[in-house]
């Protein structure tokens, strides 16, 4: 139970982050730079501190192959999900963002693993679900194509993650370089681009609950996995970063629909809940903790997509 709570409360982080981005930068009072900046700084201050308190900081120059396409990758991806949470309403972020996990099904079916029909039920739920929302918004779904280029971009930059963190490096050293080098992209564009000097937004008080409600989202979604097992965790971080989005686009955006994505938020819970017995093994393990980072979106790294 103390674990679902924990997946609850770094859900909640999350939103309260993507929340506070959104609402600064439509209302001009940031840039997109400046607010990817700020969903990574505490997050990448945070892996540094516990790599140096760990002692755990091993990287392999043979990873590099693997490496750096995935870090190109995750620029990208960092880039376009910044825009993304802009743009679209919040419930549409969350719900066609689930895309990630079938697909990774799928590639896991592809590389050998067996799907249960249970699973597979899961899969053409959640596919049906963000089918069904983009249906009732007549196809108009505010920045559908950037999200679903987020959920399936994703499913590389796991795909590489994965393999780099089994054969090669450290999980501090594989996503402590990559988060450094993502908020220093931020931080070079906000500078040099939109001419701010994001550093300086730290010292406002809003900002600065922006920043740590990012951080924090990663540090406690992993405390939630020494409660509970991975899948249960990662099943309540999908299922509560849906519902959060849900609440905050409802009575903080005025988004509409409200009823009709509650509903389909019932449904898309039912069929991540089907998707639990894939933990059958040390393989569905590590695949549920990866997914831990891309509970909320691809820009928190500490969680960022992740």
């Amino acid at each position: 139970m103390f674990g679902l709570i924990l997946a609850a409360v770094s859900s909640a982080f999350g939103e309260v982050s993507d929340t506070i981005g959104k609402k600064t930068v439509q209302s001009r009072l940031e840039s997109y730079y400046t607010f990817g900046f700020l969903n990574l700084f505490f997050g990448s201050v945070f892996l540094g501190l516990y790599a140096v308190w760990s002692g755990n900081f091993f990287f392999s120059m043979a990873s590099l192959p693997f490496f750096l396409p995935r870090l190109a990758l995750e620029i990208i991806q960092a880039h376009v999900s910044v825009i993304a949470i802009v743009r679209a309403d919040r419930s549409d972020f969350s719900f066609i963002k689930m895309l990630t996990i079938p697909l990774l099904l799928v590639v896991d079916m592809i590389s050998g693993y067996a799907i249960s029909p249970l699973q597979i039920l899961g899969i053409v739920l959640i596919l049906g679900t963000a089918f069904t929302l983009y249906s009732i918004e007549n196809y108009k779904t505010k920045a559908f194509w950037l999200i679903l280029f987020t959920a399936v971009n994703a499913v590389a930059t796991i795909s590489l993650y994965k393999y780099d963190i089994s054969h090669f490096n450290s999980v501090t050293a594989e996503q402590g370089i990559v988060s450094v080098v993502l908020t220093l992209y931020f931080f070079f564009l906000a500078t040099f681009k939109a001419r701010e000097n994001p550093l300086s937004f730290i010292r406002h008080p809003a900002r600065i609950l922006q920043s740590t409600s990012s951080g924090l989202s990663g540090v406690v979604a992993s405390f939630a996995y020494a409660f509970a097992p991975a899948v249960i965790v990662t099943t309540a971080l999908r299922a509560f970063a849906v519902l959060f989005s849900i609440i905050s686009g409802r009575f903080y955006f005025q988004e509409k629909r409200f009823f009709a994505k509650a509903l389909l938020f019932l449904i898309i819970t039912a069929g991540l809940i089907l998707l639990i017995p894939l933990e059958a093994g040390r393989g569905r393990v590590e695949f549920t903790k990866l997914m831990s980072l891309y509970a909320g979106d691809s820009t928190h790294h500490g969680q960022i997509s992740q």
